[in-house]
């Protein structure tokens, strides 16, 4: 049985990124691989799912029509309507109908994996979001390019934050339980304690996840070899290429892989397809990629009902939380509040548990071991209210999370220096209303709007994904509890 990576400790970060300030790169060793037995005599027909029992629809499963692809070359690609139409192993078919209790793939799974699982094998760009299937996508387009029996790294996938990286990882050893394939998350880690990276055994592992900065430092003592790598995954692009993220060490990474081994698949997940991704698609990736678009309309997540509520001031803000949200919605399930700063975290944290509320916080100024264990107890059900920087916004999968509530609309980073007013950072905005109503479950968001500035940016957001925010009065109850009704948390 694989076991989940290890929490570690690490330095605070010191340098900001589009998360809170993302994860520092320290001197590092990785967590422990882990290398799940073989198994043997699968009986996989047993295990096929009855097609007349219809699935429930996945929060953003979008329609044919709304997903668009440009393939190039000759080869036709046919779309799956079954995992068993992908020609996967009767180990890998196993992982996904017991381990993951997939019944047949979600529209961009269906449209994208024969892509990414045939030859030639070609490079594959993705605009596709959180809450579509994607990590499924790669995540099995690594484990079927995987020869078992041939030791050392031969997929990589590189993640903008820890939390991420070790989701991922986690994904991957279930769905890949019963293969035998090993696996390394590839993460900052407590240099005190730890053996220097210079001194530790070249990786074996077959799959490696992790951020950015610790694959670097790998290949760069030559512990992580890539003459064997048959595909190479970017998840969430569009911020692994920012200014403010891990863009020169992703370019590095990817020149050096260029180097050694040509013939290595990229596929590259981006939630925008903006300039930066296609400057790097235009320098880097091969000429006879395939790309695969959902439309702008899918991203709006219309599943999920969204609310604004106008308060006076910060006070005001805190009152809503404490007397309206909780109160009436205490019974609706657990609560991500999102703040734009370690500040307000800290602040909001302080406020609430005086308050006699127990909530726990999380942004990136924690040590690594303190976010892991965080994360955890909130995955675990063990507390009902998170408070956090965007270091969750994206790829942080809770099935039990009902509620969100924008403390602060998130703003795009912009050099102090700059005087014109913040634009509202619309991916950031689509990822948070997407870390509620995950998997098909229903799910509001509460916007806090605190003066002419949010009022500016919350109309700017609305006009954006083309949609009306619904306003809730800050003192009405009847309206709380008719917005709750209406998203279908309170009867």
């Amino acid at each position: 049985m694989s076991e989940p990576a290890p929490a570690v400790t690490a330095p605070p970060p010191s340098h900001k990124s589009w998360a809170d300030e993302a994860d520092e790169e320290s001197n590092a060793t990785p967590s422990s691989s882990s290398a799940p037995p073989q198994t043997s005599s699968l009986e996989v027909d047993k295990l096929t799912i009855d097609d007349n029992k219809k699935p429930p629809k996945l929060l953003d499963d979008p329609d044919d029509s709304n997903i668009q692809t440009v393939t190039s070359g000759e080869t036709p690609y046919t779309s799956a309507a079954t995992f068993e139409d992908l020609n996967l192993s009767p180990e890998l078919l196993k992982g996904l109908y017991v381990e993951m209790k997939f019944q047949k793939p979600s529209k961009i799974q269906a449209i994208s994996l024969p892509m990414i699982l045939n030859p030639p094998h070609r490079d594959l760009i993705a605009q596709a979001h959180n809450g579509s299937g994607k990590t499924t996508c790669f995540v099995l387009g690594m484990l079927s390019r995987v020869d078992p029996k041939l030791q050392g790294p031969q997929a990589l996938c590189i993640c903008p934050t820890r939390e991420l990286a070790i989701q991922n990882t986690e994904v991957l050893r279930k769905m890949g339980k019963y293969t035998g394939i090993s696996s390394e998350c590839a993460i900052p880690t407590d240099s005190r304690v730890d053996l220097p990276i210079a001194k530790r055994a070249p990786i074996m592992a077959q799959v490696i996840i992790g951020t950015p900065g610790t694959i670097k430092k790998w290949m760069t003592f030559k512990k992580l070899g890539v003459t064997r790598l048959k595909i190479l995954v970017f998840d969430e692009a569009d911020q692994m290429l920012a200014e403010d993220g891990f863009k020169d060490d992703s370019l590095r990474i990817m020149k050096e892989i260029e180097k050694i081994n040509s013939n290595c698949q990229v596929l590259l997940f981006s939630a925008t397809f903006n300039d930066i991704v296609k400057n790097f698609v235009s320098r880097t990736v091969k000429k006879d990629h395939n790309k695969l678009f959902v439309k702008k309309e899918e991203l709006s997540l219309d599943a999920v009902k969204q609310y604004k509520v106008h308060c006076p001031d910060e006070l005001s803000k805190i009152e809503v939380i404490k007397d309206y949200i909780f109160e009436i919605g205490e019974n609706v399930g657990q609560t991500i509040i999102f703040v734009r700063t370690r500040e307000s975290a800290k602040m909001l944290h302080k406020s609430l548990v005086d308050l006699g509320y127990e909530v726990t916080s999380i942004q990136g100024a924690l040590d690594h071991e303190e976010r892991d264990k965080i994360v955890k107890e909130f995955k675990d059900g063990l507390t009902q209210v998170l408070i956090s920087t965007d270091v969750l916004a994206r790829g942080f999968d809770q099935q039990q999370i009902n509620l969100v509530i924008n403390y602060d609309l998130p703003v795009k980073h912009t050099p102090e220096y700059n005087t014109r007013e913040r634009e509202p950072d619309y991916e950031v905005y689509l990822h948070r209303v997407g870390r509620a109503g995950r998997f098909g479950r229903k799910g509001a968001v509460f916007n806090l709007i605190c003066g002419e500035r949010d009022e500016r940016l919350m109309s700017k957001i609305e006009n954006h994904f083309g949609t009306h925010v619904t306003e809730v009065k800050e003192k009405s109850v009847e309206d709380y509890k008719g917005a709750l009704k209406e998203a279908g948390l309170l009867q």
